[in-house]
Formats: C-alpha cells, structure tokens, sequence
C-alpha cells in the first residue's frame, strides 16, 4: 500500500481532522476526540451465549482509548454509538474496568451516542447520552444517513487491497469529503467491505476514499481500487 503518512489527514464538509491509526478521530480546533463502536463487554455477551472468548476485550479496548486520549488530551469526546455490545452490557463491567473509564472521563465532557445494540444506555455511566450531536458543519450519529457533513459509524467499515500478489483486509475509514463512516474501535468487532451496498448507499458512487489503517501508518486509497 502506497502514500503511507504517519500524520494522516482528512477533511469532511470543510473541517480537517486527524485520522488517528487507532481508528479515532481528532478535531483539533474543537479539541474534539471521536471513536466509533467500542461494543465494550462483547467477550461476556457471546459466553453467555456459550461461545466461549478471552473475556479481555474490554479491558484492551479501554486500553487502546487511554493511549489515544492521552496522545490528544482532548477536551470533549464523543462514542459515536454501539459504546456497549447489548442492553446489559454496563452492567456487568467489572470494578477494574469501571475504574479506568471514569479515569478516561475525568476532566473531560464526555457523550456517549445511542446506538441499535446500546439504545438505552444508562445515566450512572458518566457524561451525557444523546441521539446525536451537532457542532458546526458537522453531524455525529450511529447510523450513517448519506447526509453531508455527517460522521458515524455503526457498519465498521474494511478494506481490502491487492498489491505483488497478496492481498491484505485492514479496518478504514470511508469518506468522500462530504461525509464519512468511522471505523470500529473494539477489540472484537469485525468489519463490512467498503464494496458493500450499504456503502453505495451512503456514497452514491466509488469516487470516495478508503483511509486505510497499516501496521505504523494510515494509506489514503481510492475506494474503486479496493476488492
């Protein structure tokens, strides 16, 4: 993959944020982190289904959210939605877990979005629930819509790219300028091809972008070139 950059930018609806190799984004007028889909408690939400998975997700994902607060110290930030992986997932949080995300919000305003696997998130958790935010030019919501100036989440998307005969699958960003869909940030969470209809849906054609997460950088990739 090609046009490697460790500091990658990307601009929707006239802002420039910074695509963070994490999977977030950072606003860095607004001091505005967003990271999408941390479906936390997923491990414990397939054991009780007897599917049985290190039941670490959590912890590395609130793991991997402090090393990118701590690289932005942002002052607002927003989970974009799906923050839980069912209805009672906050519930079975553990102390340790509770602890570091109360660290995480410490000093910070923080706004957990609604999503369809989190739709009634409780007001214990610390910070602010809504449907969505506005701020300037831009939406954040879950579901992404198609609508300029919108960034959610909610379809996690991937990308997938051939080059000297191999192929190589990687979460990603998806944006036209206008709007874009974030990827997932959770441990657990899997990914839907930016070839998807959904995609079309949202963004009408191929002319879009992939903003591909490598192993040390960020690949700015045009989307009709991805399999």
């Amino acid at each position: 993959m090609e046009n490697g950059t460790t500091v990658h930018a990307a601009t929707v609806a006239g802002v420039t944020l910074v695509a963070d190799l994490s999977g977030a984004f950072f606003w860095e007028g607004e001091r505005l982190l967003v990271v999408s889909d941390l479906h936390l408690e997923k491990g414990s939400s397939f054991a009780m289904r007897g599917v049985l998975l290190p039941p670490y997700d959590t912890a590395a994902t609130l793991s991997r959210l402090g090393a990118v607060i701590a690289r932005y110290d942002p002052r607002h930030v927003i989970a974009l939605g799906d923050s839980f992986h069912d209805r009672e997932a906050h519930g079975r949080l553990d102390a340790a877990d509770r602890t570091t995300l109360a660290s995480l919000q410490r000093g910070r305003d923080w706004i957990w979005i609604v999503g369809n696997h989190d739709p009634d998130l409780p007001r214990d958790l610390g910070g602010a629930v809504a449907d969505e935010v506005a701020i300037g030019p831009l939406a954040f919501r879950h579901e992404p819509t198609g609508a300029a100036g919108e960034i959610a989440g909610h379809l996690h998307p991937k990308a997938r790219v051939s080059r000297r005969g191999r192929s190589v699958e990687r979460r990603c960003f998806a944006s036209d300028g206008e709007r874009a869909v974030m990827p997932s940030f959770g441990a657990y969470t899997g990914g839907l091809s930016i070839r998807d209809l959904a995609f079309a849906a949202i963004f009408k054609s191929l002319a879009f972008t992939a903003h591909v997460l490598g192993d040390n950088r960020m690949h700015a990739i045009a989307a009709a070139r991805c399999s």
